[in-house]
């Protein structure tokens, strides 16, 4: 079966942009000064790309324009041409540069805080034709970014469904409780997590490894978990443990540079959950340029056991 035959050449970027910027201002004017166009240019070109596509893309009235559901459709899709025509000419750019590659790497906030920077500039000196755009998502996301293409080198703490992946390990770590100085669970000995449940806590937002761990955890202990304030960051988890809200739990790598500037002291965790696997995944058909990068940071691993040395 085949598709709709469009005149593509009707479907200049210029015109694309034009509705792109109609749907997102609502405004033809606004979106002709966005484009450099005059208006009745601007109107013709949109008329023009409605024609082409046999159906139009707004409803017109005197506050502007409302984008219909073709419309909303074509401004979604519309902004994932534009994208992709920006990163043509970044990458045309990277390589009268010597770069001749891009590698996506997406990764979790606890493997790019505590181990990836130096490893990937590591990377970049070894390999300058070779540039990772990295991403930063939690774990289950970085392990779906895998899975749909979108990403070709994922590192996420295990928890995730791996089945089809190429999985390997790469580091180990160690979540510690975070709490502000003074406070009354403050302590050098290890806690119970329950232990900790009377108190709010501040944790990621879903789809977090330790979010989740945490829930479990709560859920075993048959214990509710008062969670108070769900955040993207540890760093923003640390602001919010400095102001009182809560207590938090984060990777003893990623708190460790946080406690003096913030007046924030750590505990460990006694519960084995607490001591984590963070793994490297790459796709079956993945090339050789990523299964290299995924070499690259497995065998780092090798010298480097979790940094179990900086977690004593």
């Amino acid at each position: 079966m085949t598709g709709p035959l469009y005149n593509l050449a009707r479907f200049d970027f210029v015109s694309i942009r034009l509705a792109v910027d109609c749907a997102r201002t609502g405004s033809l004017t606004a979106a002709a000064q966005t484009s450099n166009l005059v208006l009745p240019a601007a109107s013709r070109r949109l008329k023009e790309l409605e024609r082409a596509l046999d159906t139009p893309l707004f409803e017109r009235h005197s506050r502007g324009l409302t984008p219909t559901a073709a419309g909303r459709v074509f401004l979604a899709r519309g902004l994932s041409l534009l994208r992709e025509l920006d990163l043509l000419v970044e990458e045309l750019a990277d390589a009268q540069e010597g770069v001749v590659r891009h590698v996506h790497l997406c990764a979790s906030s606890a493997a790019i805080t505590q181990f990836l920077s130096p490893l990937l500039a590591a990377h970049a000196a070894l390999h300058p034709e070779v540039q990772v755009d990295l991403e930063e998502q939690m774990s289950e996301q970085v392990v779906a970014a895998l899975r749909e293409g979108r990403a070709e080198v994922a590192v996420f703490v295990a928890g995730p469904d791996l089945r089809g992946l190429d999985v390997r390990g790469f580091r180990r770590d160690e979540l510690v409780l975070v709490v502000p100085k003074g406070h009354r669970l403050a302590g050098r000995t290890p806690i119970a997590f329950a232990d900790t449940l009377d108190e709010p806590w501040i944790s990621l937002n879903a789809g977090a490894a330790v979010l989740q761990a945490q829930q479990q955890a709560a859920l075993a202990a048959g214990r509710r978990f008062r969670l108070r304030t769900q955040v993207r960051s540890f760093d923003a988890m640390a602001h919010m443990v400095a102001s009182g809200l809560g207590i938090a739990a984060m990777p003893k790598g990623t708190a460790r540079p946080l406690l003096a500037s913030m007046g924030l002291q750590c505990r460990p965790l006694a519960d084995d959950w607490a001591r984590r696997e963070i793994q490297v995944a790459i796709r079956t058909d993945a090339d050789a340029t990523a299964t290299a990068l995924r070499d690259f940071l497995v065998s780092t691993s090798r010298n480097a056991k979790a940094g179990d040395a900086s977690f004593k």
